[in-house]
């Protein structure tokens, strides 16, 4: 163990810890805290060198030496997280390991180091060495003695202690089936690249998302752990993984650097790393082959034909690419104002380079969605989406989100049942993990009456992004779909807990609240949704004592005299028995090709179904006739 030459024993405080640079021993208020005999090693090295710099040159010449089999950039990255994790420091306000970026760190709390407790005297007839010595290694051999004894008798009355366990690591960490990859580091220095390690995180997901056979977790999911100091142990507890991966990203120059870390999440125990260094023109080519390497890692079996695209690279331009990160970064946002930031960017990069598809996915998708919020008429945002979506299959018809994007236009605007159900399929064949196509598909299927289909892709769509709320949102919304109201109440209610400010949550929960005939809850719901949605207080109000005055029908009534789109109005029209209108509303949603006429399956349409001019409507949207 590093101690920089402080006396043997010596124990160093800081804060609420107290550190034993000899044998590695960390404890808090008294408790020990876990710390891997490494990244002690590391944290001995610097609270011994307090308030200096200590370089990266040094830090491998005092404790990795000449060792070479393991790449040092990335055995220290997770040296240093594993010491902050430890501490629960933050990367971003440091109170006790300060990253000095492409120089090292600096230990900076204030420490105190204790000396060892001064030798007892020695007993009659001995001599000091013989009591400061020769005795306690006796005692300590006898100790030690005893213990082995003990735990082998453990093991072998038990057959299932800890060193069987420890024996059997290696066993479990070969069958990794499924992979979390952690926000990757930006160890840039400045704040504004946290784009491109975002960035380089979901393109490191996409490219092991190609391979079946191996469970990846979503953006979604994973970026909840940015900036976090949760043990790997906990975190794939909470994603339910075999494996994580950790690392670190730094463009300058036109040059990139990354690192990456892949761990055993249960044991906490380093399988492997490595470090990449391109060109930026060459990102591409980078990230197949880093998912290449960790797909030998785990031992992924590549079906044949993945081979030739992972296999495959092309050359990108840089400065288009950082345009098309930032303009994900936005687009990732979820809100309008960021969706016109994100066209801007997504529009430079095609400017760049006019071959970049990933470029013009990008730009369809911002638009499609700025036309299911209402930020853009079909008329508007449609010709654009349809054009740039057209130019990212033509340049390439291999990128899966393309085929997902293809679906849910098929879907949604064409009414395409057919079509979008070929393009869901091809979307999932090319990327398995692609599980904002998965739960958009399990939507699709409800609406086409399949609903234990439905469920059993929203399950999966969950299991592959668990803290995702849309995809929690879209299981919830499935169970009630298919009349499972108690099990819709229950993941609606989890799905809160996950995102408590999420008014799409309330606005789920309501609709479910709807359906139990609980008005009350329902109301609640709407009041939380509403709030959240940032309506006035006076209008909230309005809706309260509407409720209150005249019941389930008054807060109908409410409603329907509050909204602009004709689909809802129906809704609320057939809810207050008002057929005729209903069809008025209905027909002009037809006309203005709403996109949620493709819900006219749905169990909300049940005073409707009987109807004659509900059929013609049904005919006409073309829905496979088993369905109503």
């Amino acid at each position: 163990m590093t101690t920089e030459g402080l006396p043997e024993g010596s124990l160093i405080r800081f804060g609420a810890y107290e550190f034993d640079p000899t044998s590695g021993e960390l404890r808090k208020a008294g408790m020990a805290v876990h710390l891997s005999p490494q990244p002690a090693r590391v944290l001995a090295l610097l609270a011994g060198r307090a308030g200096q710099v200590v370089t990266r040159e040094v830090i491998r010449e005092k404790i990795w030496g000449s060792e070479t089999y393991v790449d040092f950039e990335q055995g220290l990255n997770h040296c240093i997280k594993q010491i902050r994790t430890a501490l629960c420091d933050d990367v971003g306000s440091p109170r006790y390991i300060q990253t000095l970026p492409r120089l090292g760190y600096r230990f900076i709390a204030e420490v105190e180091v204790t000396s060892p407790v001064e030798a007892a005297p020695p007993p009659a007839g001995g001599t000091p060495e013989a009591a400061g010595t020769s005795r306690p290694r006796l005692r300590w051999w006898l100790v030690s003695a005893v213990l082995g004894v003990a735990a082998t008798a453990v093991v072998l009355l038990t057959g299932t202690g800890r060193l069987r366990e420890r024996l059997l690591a290696s066993r479990e960490a070969s069958r990794i089936t499924s992979i979390a990859v952690l926000p990757l580091e930006n160890l840039s220095g400045d704040s504004q690249e946290e784009y491109f390690a975002d960035g380089m995180t979901e393109e490191l997901i996409t490219a092991l998302g190609n391979i079946r056979g191996l469970r990846v977790i979503s953006r979604t999911s994973v970026m909840r752990y940015k900036g976090t100091a949760k043990p790997v142990p906990q975190i794939g507890r909470e994603l339910n993984v075999d494996a994580v991966i950790e690392g670190s990203v730094t463009q300058s120059g036109g040059r990139l650097r990354l690192t990456a870390n892949l761990i055993h999440a249960p044991s906490d125990r380093h399988l492997w790393a490595g470090a990449y260094d391109a060109d930026l023109k060459d990102i591409l080519a980078l990230r197949r082959e880093l998912a290449r390497t960790i797909a030998r890692q785990v031992r992924a079996t590549l079906p044949h034909e993945d081979r030739p695209r992972l296999a495959g690279a092309r050359t990108v331009n840089p400065e288009a690419h950082e345009m098309y990160l930032k303009g994900q970064y936005h687009y990732y946002k979820w809100r309008r104002e960021e969706f016109q930031k994100a066209i801007v960017y997504f529009e430079r990069a095609i400017q760049i380079d006019p071959n970049y598809a990933e470029a013009y996915l990008g730009l369809a998708k911002t638009y499609g969605w700025q036309w299911m919020v209402d930020a853009l008429t079909p008329d508007e945002a449609y010709p654009k989406f349809s054009a740039a979506l057209k130019r990212a299959l033509e340049i390439d018809d291999t990128v899966p989100e393309a085929h997902y994007v293809q679906a849910v236009a098929a879907w949604y605007f064409y009414w395409n049942w057919a079509q979008a159900e070929a393009e869901f399929k091809r979307a999932l064949e090319l990327n398995p993990n692609l599980e904002e196509a998965r739960y958009e598909y399990a939507w699709f299927l409800s609406t086409m009456g399949r609903l234990a289909e439905a469920v059993a892709e929203a399950e999966r769509a969950v299991s592959g992004d668990p803290l995702s709320a849309a995809a929690n949102l879209a299981l919830g919304s499935v169970y009630q779909c298919a009349g499972r109201l108690d099990e819709a109440l229950a993941q609606l209610r989890k799905t809160i807990e996950l995102e408590p400010y999420d008014p799409r949550c309330y606005e789920f929960l309501g609709v479910v609240y709807r359906s139990l005939g609980l008005y009350d809850e329902m109301v609640e719901a709407r009041r939380k949704e509403l709030t959240l949605r940032g309506v006035p207080a006076e209008v909230v109000d309005s809706m309260l004592d509407a409720y209150r005055s005249g019941g389930f029908p008054g807060y109908l009534r409410w409603s329907l005299q509050r909204t602009r789109n004709p689909y809802r109005a129906a809704v609320l029209q057939a809810g207050l028995g008002m057929k005729d209108e209903a069809f008025a509303s209905l027909e002009k949603a037809y006309q203005a090709h709403r996109w949620e006429m493709v819900r006219l399956n749905l169990p909300e349409w049940a005073p409707l179904r009987s109807d004659p001019r509900f059929q013609e409507l049904f005919r006409r949207m073309n829905f496979p006739s088993q369905a109503p």
